[in-house]
Order: structure tokens, then sequence, then C-alpha cells
């Protein structure tokens, strides 16, 4: 139900105490299909500037012959509403998403909130340009500009619809959603009407309209996501949904390892297993290990182990999953005189001496600006900022990243006769005309770059382009690893031998003396202590020296001879 502009703004005025604001913006990996005509390459139909307004009905069955069984109906027609979705029995104006089940209105909504595509007049209560609320035009008096409007193109099979770079109420263009509904005829191992579901999102800078109780884009009730068969039973809802954050998670998350992209098979007019991809937790199974993805079983879903367990590493990651993180076993996490800290190889320190921007800790040489802040399992600090294990993580082709670590997200995943696996996820396996352009079905039921159907590449690359590449090409591995013939392995150790000390005690127990050089009273050579520094192994020199007169060969020898003692005690230990 809609209301006139003013008494809307007034109810926005009275919710607004209430609101809880956040100015997060979010984007994600994922793009739009484009190239499809109009104005914004988005397709020849689309909205005129309007405030909850509707499509006039769009007859699909010209390309989808058997028309799309949505629970249970078979649909021939749909509306196209401003707010965020698309509807089977007629238009929809209402601006607040109402919690799923909703009466009457089978939809299918990437996000249904209140999306206003008019611009600023600055009239009376800050009136806006366009058709008021519930108004719409399409066709020949489509004049929407380059943005901020609502776009569909429709061929055999395939219907998109776009809102691109869309404003909020009231006529708010400060922050915007961009987003893409892809409707895909089902072929291969089906039945009629049987479709896929695609949601894109690429910019997701608000989630609520002022009228609902919003203010700047956030706050009120936010926007919701899914599927409704307007029976008040049987619906879908992407988590998070309704609250606060849903812009940045949809933007943000995946259920098929792409950022921004979520995929639905719809099969006898059933959402199949949208939850196939997302993941989960294992009981029983500690750290690492318990990290697992959802496989789709019938009508349900599976949690399936991914990460199994590896040695101790200096990470903050229960790595080899027995309920301890970093933990000493049979050798250090990191080379001497390094201990690990907060997940980080971190150099000791006596007397307060590390290197430009640390501080000598209790622990040892901490980053300023990580002076102070605890992380969580699983995460470390890096400027003072809490980072997951695979935050900016770029895995080589074909992986994902995990507890840490990079793998092959189908490993383990089984899908059934009609399904093949697809970035973690069981999909419809694809036909030669399913795959979108530049792209052909291979023999595995997956669309690949048609410049490298039959392409057979050796290990450690991939085809791109028609070529094999190197599968570590753009790739940014995991904190304390690095890429090696497609796969992410731990960085080799770096050689720990002093620099300052005489060439003999050079690989005496990996190098690893437990005092900075310094702390023997040694000249740091030319320069003072940063000449005396390794470069790239993360050692430091201390910064205490003994006083100048103070360095007689008697003392410096008896404090060699004691380090000395000290390393093959502590070989003897191992």
């Amino acid at each position: 139900m809609t209301c006139p502009s003013f008494v809307r703004l007034a109810i926005s005025l009275v919710l607004l105490s209430g609101a809880v604001l956040s100015s997060t913006r979010a984007s994600a990996q994922t793009t739009l299909i484009g190239g499809l005509g109009g104005t914004a390459g988005y397709g020849t139909q689309c909205l005129g500037q309007n405030d909850d307004g509707s499509s006039n009905v769009v007859d699909i069955s010209p390309y989808f012959p058997d028309g799309l069984n949505f629970f249970g109906t078979t649909q021939r027609t749909l509306f196209v509403n401003t707010n965020g979705n698309i509807t089977f029995a007629g238009g929809l104006p209402t601006y607040t998403p109402d919690p799923f089940p909703v009466a009457s209105r089978p939809m299918i909504a990437p996000f249904w909130a209140d999306v206003d595509t008019r611009h600023e007049s600055g009239g009376f209560f800050g009136g806006c340009t366009g058709p008021g609320d519930g108004e719409a035009v399409m066709g020949p008096r489509c004049d929407n500009p380059s943005q901020n409007g609502v776009w569909w193109h429709l061929t055999s099979g395939r219907a998109v619809f776009t809102w691109d770079r869309v404003g909020y109420y009231q006529c708010s263009e400060d922050r915007r959603m961009t987003f893409q509904l892809i409707l895909t005829q089902a072929t291969g191992c089906v039945g009629p009407g049987d479709f896929d579901v695609e949601f894109r999102y690429t910019q997701c800078d608000w989630e609520t309209g002022d009228a609902s109780g919003g203010s700047g884009g956030f706050g009120g009730v936010p926007a919701q996501a899914g599927f409704d068969a307007g029976n008040e039973r049987d619906y879908i809802m992407i988590e998070g949904s309704r609250a606060a954050g849903i812009a940045r998670h949809l933007c943000d998350s995946s259920n098929v390892d792409i950022n921004g992209t979520w995929r639905f098979s719809v099969r006898a007019g059933v959402v199949m297993c949208p939850d196939a991809g997302m993941p989960c937790t294992l009981p029983g199974l500690m750290g690492a290990c318990a990290e697992g993805r959802t496989n789709c079983v019938g009508m349900g879903t599976e949690c399936v182990q991914q990460v199994t367990p590896v040695p101790e590493r200096c990470d903050n990651i229960d790595n080899d999953c027995d309920g301890t993180t970093d933990e000493v076993d049979s050798s250090p996490l990191c080379v001497a005189p390094d201990v690990c800290v907060s997940g980080t190889c971190t150099p000791m320190c006596f007397e307060g001496g590390c290197g430009e921007g640390q501080t000598c800790t209790s622990a040892g040489c901490v980053d300023d600006e990580c002076v102070g802040v605890s992380c969580e399992e699983g995460q470390r600090c890096v400027r003072g900022t809490c980072v997951g294990a695979c935050d900016g993580v770029r895995c080589p082709a074909g992986q994902t990243c995990r507890g840490g670590r990079c793998f092959d997200a189908c490993a383990g995943v089984t899908c059934d006769e009609c399904g093949v696996c697809d970035e973690g996820a069981c999909v419809a396996e694809c036909t030669a005309t399913s795959c979108s352009g530049g792209e052909s079905c291979d023999a595995e039921g997956r669309c690949v770059e048609t410049a490298c159907l039959g392409v057979s590449c050796s290990a450690g690359t991939f085809c791109r382009g028609g070529s094999c590449v190197d599968a570590c090409d753009g790739a940014t591995c995991p904190f304390g690893e690095t890429c090696r013939m497609g796969m992410c392995v731990p960085e080799d150790p770096p050689d720990a031998a002093f620099v300052g000390l005489d060439a003999s005690f050079e690989g005496v127990d990996g190098g690893g003396l437990p005092f900075p050089d310094a702390a023997f009273g040694m000249d740091a050579g030319p320069g003072g202590n940063d000449a005396g520094r390794r470069r790239g192994s993360g050692m430091t020199g201390c910064a205490c020296r003994a006083p100048i007169g103070s360095r007689s060969p008697p003392i410096t020898l008896a404090l060699l001879a004691l380090g000395l003692t000290l390393v093959l005690s502590r070989r003897h230990r191992r």
C-alpha cells in the first residue's frame, strides 16, 4: 500500500529517532551482463523515473515456451517493480519489505527495498521530478537517463532485469545500489518450466528508504532478498534479510564463491538447495578442520569437510586441529630469534629495542598500531585492524580460500546425475545453448571460454584465452605462503645466520641463535644498528649497545661462548 510523498516523509521523520545508521559501503567481485541495448546497455525496456511503480504486464511466453514453474504454478507473465523485485500476480508498490511469507504476491526479490529513481527538484517538502507514488511508464515513453534506472531484456530462454545505480526514497542519490536478476531456462536433465535464477550485486551502498525508518540509507527496516510463493507458507530468504548489514552481505558474500553472485535452481517448482556452497561448521571437529561447505543431499544439505590437519604455523589458526592455536610442538613456528605473537613472527626485544614503528612488549616487538589490539582466533592484526585469514587472498585459478588455505572448492562435493560442481556448489549441467556469450559447454557440463574448449593444460596451469597460463598468475596467497605450480605452499624459511658474527657461526642450529647480535655487545658495523639488520628476514638488531670502552675482548669471547653454549644446549633438547 502506498501513500502520498508528504505522508511518507512525515512517517520517516517519526521513525528516524530509532534508526541505527551505518556508513559502510560495499563492492563485489562479480560483473553485470551488459551489451543488451538501450541507453545504459541493459535493455530497451525500462521503467520511467518513478517511486513505487510497476511495469505493465510482461509476456514471457515467447521466450520461455514452457513458462516458469514457480512453487507449482506455471507463470507466463510477470511485472517488474521499481522496489527491487519481480512479481507474478500483479505489480507490487509496497516499499517496506514485509517478512516472508507474503500473501498473494509470488515474487523473486534480489533487493526488496524503497527504491526511488526520481531526482531532487527542491520543491515543497523537497519534492522530486518524475511521476509520484505507484506511477511508472515503459516502452516508447521510457525516458530513463544512463543511470538510476530499471531495465530489462528478454531473449530466447533468458530474461535479465537490472536496477542500475538506483537511489532510495526520498529522491536520494548520495548512495546507490546496482544489482541484476537473471532468469535462465534450464536445459539437460530437467522438466518443463524448470529454470535457474541468479542474483548479481556490484554496488551496495544503502539498504533502507527514509519512509521505512531509515536515514541516509540505513536503519529502520532494511531490504529483503529471496523467493516467496505467495501462499503464506513457502519461501526462501537469504540470511540477513531485513537486518542491518544485508547490503554488505549481498555484495561481500556468495553461495558460489564469487562475491556478489548468488545462484539458485528451481526444479519442479521448488527452489533447490539454496544454501549449497555456503560455509558451515562440522560438529566434533576443532580449529580449521571444523570449517566446511554445504553440499546438496536430496532437498536438504550436508556439511562437507574441506580442511584437513596440517603442521601448526604462526597465523593464529589451529592448523593441526587439536584445539590449541600457534602452539610449539617439535620445532619452533618462527626462525629464531623471532617469536610467534598474535599470528605473526615478531622479533624479540631487549631493553626496548625495536624497529621503527614498533613497540617492545613482553611478547616481543609489535607494530605500534597493533599494541593492545586483541584479535579472535583466525585473525591477526595488520595496521591496527584484525583481518581474517582469507581477507585479501586471491587463490590460484580454480581454488578458493577456507581457514587460511587455498584449495579446490569442489573437492569432496558430489552432485546428482543432473548436476556438476561449480565453485563449490552443484549447478545444472550446461548445454550447447545455455552458456553466456563467449562461452561453450564442455564435455563435463561446465561453461568454459569458447577459445578453451578442448584445450588440455598441464599441472599448475589453466586455459585462458585459448592458451595455457600459470595458475599462479595474479594470485595472492594466504599469509606465510607463496604460489608455486598452481598451489599456495608455505614460504621457505629465511636464512637466519646473523650479520656481524663470524661466518663459522652461520648455519648453527639453522642459524637460529637465541639473541640478536647486539645482545653480545658487538658493533653493528658502519651505519650503526641499521647496518646490522638482516633485511627481508624479519630480524632486527637490538637498540641497546654496550657503553664505549667496555667491549674488551675477554668479555666479548665470554658472551660468545655463552651464546654457543645456549645453542648447543638447545640442539641437545631437540
